[in-house]
């Protein structure tokens, strides 16, 4: 049996309005970056294989985890989903200001949906973006190996989705949540892959460190 552990980056720039804008780590980012890879080393074994995506994010997540038993390989199938490009359409094609952070959940379930429906686009189509995810998980999925992803939230998001089988909108609801540097784990079976952890935050836990527990 093989796992692949996905980590969400840390967090970046939250008050960006463009891809490249929010495309780096905050300070609190880098630590939280530094947190989890400390987590990683004092409580489970090394991994076979570390890949990690091509953005700055992703590339500063993995150099602040620190050695994880690897040298990092950059796959830009871990590269995000296009959310400015893809929020920006749906606010052209229904004439909608851009969500308050209190209507998100809302907005980026319609948003996907949409995307879903071929009647937006941003860099990319939803069928392209959930290919290249099937793909890298397919890449991922050693048996007997564990496999670290540095990645990010659309990604893990639509892995679930592939794990699951679940629609656009349960799709949506699982991005909500992501928390930034949060571990997610698939087992590697005979049977096939299945969802073995989502969403957990072990280095966060302390109390001192509940600041850190962030979404954005």
């Amino acid at each position: 049996m093989g796992e692949i552990v996905l980590v969400r980056h840390g967090q970046a720039n939250s008050l960006a309005s463009d891809e490249e804008g929010y495309d780096r780590l905050s300070d609190l980012g880098h630590r939280q970056a530094a947190w989890v890879g400390d987590w990683l080393r004092t409580h489970e074994t090394g991994f076979d294989t570390v890949l990690t995506g091509t953005l700055r994010r992703h590339r500063e997540t993995a150099a602040g985890m620190g050695g994880m038993g690897s040298d990092a390989t950059e796959d830009a199938r871990l590269n995000e989903l296009d959310y400015f490009n893809l929020s920006r359409a749906h606010a052209e094609r229904n004439g909608n200001a851009p969500p308050a952070t209190e209507d998100f959940a809302k907005h980026i379930r319609d948003v996907m949906e949409a995307w879903h429906r071929a009647e937006i686009q941003g860099n990319e189509s939803f069928a392209a973006f959930e290919a290249r995810i099937a793909e890298v998980l397919a890449l991922a999925t050693q048996p007997g190996q564990r496999v670290l992803c540095v990645t990010s939230g659309g990604v893990i998001g639509m892995m679930v989705r592939h794990l699951l089988n679940l629609d656009p909108a349960r799709m949506a609801s699982i991005l909500v949540p992501i928390r930034n540097t949060s571990i997610h784990r698939v087992l590697v079976m005979p049977q096939g892959n299945v969802l073995a952890g989502f969403n957990a935050t072990p280095h966060l836990d302390a109390a001192d460190r509940a600041h850190a527990r962030t979404y954005f």
